[in-house]
């Protein structure tokens, strides 16, 4: 475990922890960064994620690049300090911190690396408050809610969870349309639960105990919890996971005429999203469902052949 305490600045640069401590982002020395510091800090933060896609790829205009990292380190390290083990007070009084901090930077007072170069992509981009307030309260809703009765009910966590991402993103690009918003609300439910069903054991059977398939979905195809904690890959489990593949597919089908209304470079950023979610979707459709023998991750040549596909 990496002392919180530590210092955590290097050749004159503070740079960021070895994650996945959340809480050395959070106890970073407070100082005054320079803005190139702040944000070589988001970027590094962001190449140290393992993820589907890259954050902020090299096939974004270079102008934009900063402003996204910024964007997603904020919701990394809250995201991060929600879900580690802790107790869940613990986790609330973190998330309390990080918001607090938020609120600092959007009145001007930023002293950590994150929220000075927040700061700055929020004055540029014109960035509102709320999505990034919505983003909280689903960190802050995972610490009381570990499981949804309905689709519905998941919805409305994505709404605070998944949507806020897209509106941000839209609006750092400077769509603000309705239509837009529409569009991307829809793909950003089918990434949230593409990302739900790629961490279904990770997220039912780790610390986070908490399950993202609707409740009435496992009744309706005889899943029980217990099979789940028993990691038992059922043919009603499998087929409870085709269901859930389809319905990850068609909301990310009904989000793709966002690609045809934001500019060529925005729309290869959105395309190699669409696509990586895509091959996840694919590989659980491979192994017929069993998340649990063969987790499905994207590997190095996976994400080259959606790169491949998307250019």
């Amino acid at each position: 475990m990496i002392d919180s305490r530590q210092r955590l600045h290097h050749g004159g640069r503070v740079t960021p922890p070895t994650l996945p401590d959340p809480r050395v982002v959070l106890d970073t020395p407070r100082r005054v960064h320079t803005l190139d510091d702040a944000y070589a800090y988001c970027r590094a933060l962001c190449e140290a994620r393992e993820e589907n896609t890259p954050i902020a790829s090299r096939f974004m205009a270079p102008a934009m690049r900063p402003h996204v990292r910024a964007i997603y380190a904020f919701f990394r390290v809250a995201n991060d300090l929600a879900d580690r083990p802790a107790p869940p007070s613990e986790r609330l009084r973190d998330l309390d911190h990080w918001h607090e901090a938020l609120h600092r930077a959007f009145h001007g007072d930023a002293d950590h690396p994150i929220f000075i170069a927040l700061a700055h992509t929020v004055r540029c981009c014109d960035l509102p408050v709320v999505p990034f307030e919505r983003l909280l309260t689903a960190f802050r809703m995972d610490q009381t809610n570990s499981s949804y009765a309905t689709f519905s009910e998941l919805r409305c966590y994505f709404l605070h969870a998944a949507e806020p991402m897209g509106q941000l993103l839209l609006y750092a690009f400077g769509y603000r349309q309705a239509e837009h918003l529409c569009f991307a609300a829809e793909a950003c439910a089918g990434l949230q639960l593409t990302n739900f069903l790629q961490g279904l054991d990770a997220d039912f059977n780790g610390h986070r105990q908490r399950l993202y398939l609707p409740l009435e979905d496992l009744h309706h195809f005889g899943v029980t919890q217990d099979d789940l904690r028993r990691r038992a890959a059922t043919p009603q489990f499998r087929d409870l996971m085709r269901f859930q593949v389809t319905r990850a597919r068609s909301l990310l089908d009904r989000g793709r005429p966002l690609l045809r209304l934001v500019g060529e470079n925005l729309a290869f950023e959105l395309l190699l999203t669409f696509n990586s979610a895509a091959a996840v979707l694919d590989r659980i459709t491979a192994v017929d469902g069993d998340v649990f023998a063969a987790p499905p991750v994207l590997r190095r040549r996976d994400r080259a052949l959606v790169l491949a596909r998307t250019l």
